[in-house]
């Protein structure tokens, strides 16, 4: 608890992290909307193609939900959205049937092109540096890294079992 400061104060808006994220993700993803627009792409859409980019080959649907940190029955409908755009394909993993593969099509190898611009105009719109974007990035992975042990040890504790 920090020095001068009531048990109380804690409960105030101001104190919550939860809400501060909640407004800070809200946002953002408002500064995204004009620049995905024209792409053809919601937010969500854009993290899936950027993961897909950033692979650059087939990859299960169980890896690439891990990687969005996303549960399938959320990442399913952005599928079914992106390849009726045209943008990827899915199919069966020969070596496991049970297994769905999630592949760009030249369209959506294309549409990185136009996708290249976007980091670098959110920055302009932010009106804040690389550099500080970084830094908070870094200091937001180390909060999730801090808050994904401390949910696995509650898991844990609570025999939970995680899906």
């Amino acid at each position: 608890m920090a020095a001068g400061v009531e048990t109380d104060d804690y409960l105030t808006l101001r104190h919550q992290v939860c809400f501060t994220l909640a407004v800070v993700s809200r946002e953002v993803v408002s500064l995204y909307r004009p620049l995905l627009q024209p792409l053809g792409l919601t937010h969500p859409q854009y993290l899936v193609m950027v993961t897909l980019w950033g692979v650059g080959e087939p990859i299960s649907i169980k890896e690439l939900s891990r990687l969005l940190k996303l549960e399938a029955p959320t990442l399913s409908p952005l599928l079914t959205r992106l390849q009726s755009a045209g943008l990827v394909e899915r199919q069966r993993d020969l070596a496991d049937e049970r297994s769905l593969l999630v592949n760009l099509t030249q369209h959506g190898l294309d549409l990185r092109v136009r996708a290249a611009s976007v980091p670098a105009a959110l920055f302009d719109r932010l009106g804040m540096s690389v550099e500080k974007i970084e830094t908070l990035r870094d200091v937001l992975d180390d909060l999730i890294g801090h808050a994904k042990a401390q949910n696995d040890r509650t898991d844990r504790d609570t025999g939970a079992v995680e899906t």
